[in-house]
């Protein structure tokens, strides 16, 4: 009896564990359909509108894919250095941010100004008051799921978005809007493509077991919203 327990528990331990997987593809934006709602719509030539800035959805950047649930067991700790949003050129890089909750986050200026980093989020409120280049110390602990709109107080066009999410499988887009989120254990997925000024889109994933590779693809646009009703006349 003890010899044929001994056995079987040798062969639990020797069963191989679950092999993570890949999850990679595409994300691209869509704009609205039809003239009037175009960027080419309008008369763009007069004085008045020849230089206000229009949406090219084809080159728009910034899109984060990244697992939408709260996954069993506890939840992974996060990295030991701090990830890094640079002040440069008074713009904050990089614009979006995706980070593990308890990642902590440094802001250095590297600019030869002054800027006060600060946010009314409800997800991390903070500010860490005005600072030059050089100076040390300006690191915010992100604690909460969830969106954090970052400024600046003095310069009016300086932003960022800290995106504080449940797990670590998330990945940022490249150029292109490729994306791949490695290392993802067996099993099926809630994955959702995230753009800060476009309705997110949803997909359900199953990963294999056995380093398998998924792929998706995501297009994201206004027709998702939905349109108010008319009023009859």
């Amino acid at each position: 009896m003890k010899t044929a327990l001994v056995a079987s528990l040798i062969g639990l331990t020797l069963l191989p564990a679950a092999e993570a997987g890949n999850i990679k593809g595409t994300v691209r934006a869509k704009g609205p359909v039809g003239e009037a709602d175009s960027a080419g719509g309008g008369n763009y030539q007069s004085r008045r509108y020849k230089f206000v800035e229009r949406i090219d959805y084809d080159q728009l950047t910034d899109f984060v894919v990244y697992v939408d649930q709260q996954l069993p067991g506890p939840r992974p700790a996060p990295p030991p250095e701090p990830a890094v949003v640079m002040q440069k050129d008074a713009t904050f890089v990089p614009h979006v941010l995706p980070v593990l909750v308890g990642t902590t986050v440094a802001w250095p200026n590297e600019d030869e100004i002054y800027h006060n980093v600060f946010s009314v989020s409800e997800a991390r409120a903070f500010n860490l008051d005005y600072y030059k280049r050089g100076q040390p110390g300006k690191i915010v602990v992100f604690d909460k799921p969830g969106r954090v709109d970052v400024f600046c107080a003095i310069h009016a066009k300086m932003n960022c978005i800290i995106l504080v999410l449940e797990n670590p499988f998330f990945a940022v887009a490249d150029g292109k809007g490729r994306f791949v989120i490695r290392n993802v254990p067996p099993g099926t997925y809630r994955l959702r493509a995230w753009h800060e000024r476009l309705p997110s889109q949803f997909k359900e994933v199953a990963v294999p077991d056995g380093e398998g590779v998924v792929e998706v693809d995501f297009t994201l646009g206004l027709s998702e919203l939905p349109k108010p009703q008319e009023r009859s006349s």
